[in-house]
């Protein structure tokens, strides 16, 4: 079984198709083995941004063998601030990362974020991190770098993927310059315009942008009082308008666009100023810019995250707009649930199925995501009918129950995976408990399955290789014992030796003779 994908001069191009391995026709026959690269990598990772470098260090976690390649020569230089939500910031806390992420961050109530309306947060978040941490976007991509190359991976930069093709024991993978590595998984983690995906043929259905929006950092030439009046007068019909003060006279600044063009050209500043005029009647002395930028409203979800060794994760699996601040955290996410279900197929003690359960669990999620951003833009909208719906939503929020479950759905904290009948905690994330030997988050810092059992009575058997027990009857836990999958998701209840031997096995294999 052979497939193999190249670059053309017009692949952005290219319609977009499903493909299955094996089925691509006018292909060559399969190379020979001694034709083929010697296997260097167990996965080479195409992209170092919070997704590749996340996935990159969760695999290291497993002693994956891993190259991730970063077509651009240099970090990201400009300052754009990016917010993690609440899951994410547990699943740095699972990892031993978040003091070190907490240093550089600012954090921020966990409110207000559906549409911006202006809503305080709900009272008793279940999480032990309910906020918000702004953090300026290269911090957080240079942070989960470090880590992944603390951890073991090689990161080349000024290396883009040109093809690859795949076989029944790996992907060769060719790069710009003509040089071919050789790997058993290739995943593409390479943004919205991803290259893999494109070569891949995997469909991106969804909606182009109807419309964009500027957004950028630059210091202003009038006094803050003036700003604040200008901006309430504003935001009453202009949900798409801020200028926020970061500090030393910068702000950012977001504006509509006049319409919708090439994301690939960056605006000016007199393009601000433009609209800034035209929409609130001064340019309000905007000058020297850091860093300019637009984004538009594109919603698109790739049909398929897997063909044969081949998977996408990230903005290359699905794009969205900026609203609710979902996007790095949902890739982040997605890197969360597939490394150590790729790890366990690489090692050789994955179940059957394990690895298609990415995509089952993933892909409703970011649909998921996907529908709450669409609504989002509609209530950003200036017409009367989507300003009628955002004051009725205004309403509705003051009870709790429908301000909870806005701000669960937009921190991902109320996600769960359908792992079949049972109470309502099975498939959702286990919250940073107390337990005997400190915090529930800090027995995970290896990527391993956890059984936390307050019965004293069971046992992982074979299956210590894989996963960690704690005998803890004083555990804050209104269940007998829970078994936690690496990414902290409950995979089972009870306090049956039999039963949990099952659930042991469909998650983590066969037990080691």
């Amino acid at each position: 079984m052979h497939s193999q994908f190249a670059a053309e001069p017009s692949s952005n191009d290219t319609a977009e198709r499903d493909l299955t391995v094996g089925d691509v026709p006018g292909l060559r026959s399969p190379a020979s083995g001694a034709d083929r690269a010697p296997l260097v990598f167990d996965v080479i990772i195409a992209g170092c941004g919070p997704t590749g470098a996340m996935l990159a260090a969760e695999l290291r976690l497993h002693d994956v063998r891993v190259l991730v390649l970063e077509k651009g020569t240099e970090p990201k230089s400009f300052v754009r601030i990016v917010g993690l939500h609440i899951r994410s910031l547990e699943l740095m806390a699972m990892r031993g990362l978040l003091e070190r992420i907490l240093e550089h961050g600012r954090r921020r109530p966990a409110g207000g974020f559906f549409a911006a309306i202006p809503k305080p947060a709900p009272k008793g978040l279940d999480s032990a991190h309910a906020y918000l941490l702004g953090i300026p976007q290269p911090v957080i991509e240079r942070l989960l770098e470090e880590h992944a190359i603390e951890l073991g991976a090689q990161v080349r930069r000024g290396c883009a993927v040109a093809g690859f093709e795949q076989d029944d024991e790996g992907v060769t993978v060719e790069l710009a310059d003509g040089e071919r590595l050789r790997s058993r998984y290739l995943v593409g983690c390479d943004g919205g315009r991803s290259t893999v995906r494109k070569l891949l043929g995997v469909g991106f259905p969804g909606e182009p942008s109807r419309t964009e929006t500027l957004m950028g950092e630059m210091e202003v030439g009038v006094p803050q009082e003036e700003i604040t009046a200008g901006m309430a007068e504003i935001r009453e019909t202009h949900q798409r308008f801020w200028l926020r003060p970061f500090g030393e006279g910068v702000y950012s600044v977001v504006v509509p666009a006049a319409g919708v063009s090439d994301r690939a050209e960056p605006p000016t500043l007199e393009d601000f100023k433009q609209r800034l005029r035209a929409i609130a009647g001064t340019d309000f002395g905007v000058h020297s810019p850091r860093w300019l930028s637009r984004f538009g409203d594109a919603t698109r979800l790739a049909e398929r995250y897997r063909v044969g060794r081949v998977l996408l994760a990230g903005d290359a699996a699905h794009i969205h707009p900026p609203t609710g601040g979902q996007g790095l955290n949902l890739g982040v996410q997605d890197a969360f649930n597939l490394g150590w279900k790729l790890a366990a197929q690489i090692r050789g003690w994955a179940p059957e199925a394990l690895l298609d359960t990415y995509q089952a669990e993933r892909h409703p999620v970011a649909e998921e995501v996907l529908d709450n951003t669409r609504a989002q833009m509609e209530l950003l909208s200036t017409e009367p009918g989507p300003r009628a719906v955002r004051r009725l939503l205004t309403e509705l929020m003051d009870f709790d129950e429908v301000n909870r479950h806005l701000i669960e759905k937009i921190t991902a904290i109320g996600i769960r995976y359908d792992f079949g009948e049972g109470p309502d905690l099975l498939g959702r994330r286990l919250r940073d408990i107390d337990v005997e030997q400190g915090h529930l988050y800090g027995l995970l810092h290896r990527g391993r399955g956890l059984l936390l059992d307050r019965t004293e009575r069971l046992t992982v058997g074979g299956w210590s290789d894989r996963v960690d027990y704690l005998a803890d009857p004083a555990a804050v836990l209104d269940v007998p014992c829970v078994l936690l999958r690496p990414d902290g998701h409950v995979a089972w209840i009870g306090d049956d030796q039999q039963d949990l031997d099952g659930h042991l096995s469909r998650w983590f294999g066969e037990p080691a003779g």
